[in-house]
């Protein structure tokens, strides 16, 4: 797991900000690792500023991601993209993977709205679980991927009133 070298975010948000999270069902408990991390750095972000709206979208799976941050993309300020695809004996894994990462990245260049990539890519549970900010993980990557597109947020509304 690459931890090393990764950077210091306080998660900040203006006031009104609109943040939209599409979590994935698959894979429950990591699952609800990654949502309770994305909440708990909104929630930090909330706490310095006032206004902040939360909303959790529910998706099938993590190929249905980029169609759920799509939509949310025209809604709201910034997308929080949270899932988890376990690596299996067949190319399910690779396709999964690929599309929705790359969807992922489409909706954020094609709509302009920050997208917070927290989907987790993993050879198996064990090293799911260690990713998820579940009680003795190693990483927090719903915390982490939250805070990533709140600062992306924060730095497209300085680039754009420059």
């Amino acid at each position: 797991m690459a931890s090393s070298g990764a950077p210091t975010m306080k998660p900040q948000a203006a006031p009104g900000t609109r943040v939209a999270i599409v979590a994935s069902s698959w894979h429950t408990e990591v699952m609800d690792g990654l949502l309770a991390g994305a909440q708990r750095a909104l929630a930090e972000a909330a706490a310095e500023t006032t206004g902040m709206e939360v909303s959790v979208f529910r998706a099938p799976g993590s190929f249905e991601l980029p169609l759920l941050a799509r939509a949310a993309a025209e809604r709201f300020d910034t997308v929080v993209a949270l899932g988890v695809v376990i690596r299996g004996g067949t190319p399910h894994f690779d396709y999964v993977c690929r599309a929705a990462t790359d969807g992922l990245a489409k909706v954020a260049a094609e709509t302009g709205t920050p997208v917070g990539f927290g989907l987790l890519t993993c050879d198996d549970d064990e090293q799911a679980r260690n990713r998820a900010g579940l009680p003795g993980s190693r990483e927090d990557k719903g915390h982490e991927a939250a805070s990533a597109a709140l600062a992306a947020l924060a730095a497209l509304t300085e680039i754009r009133t420059a």
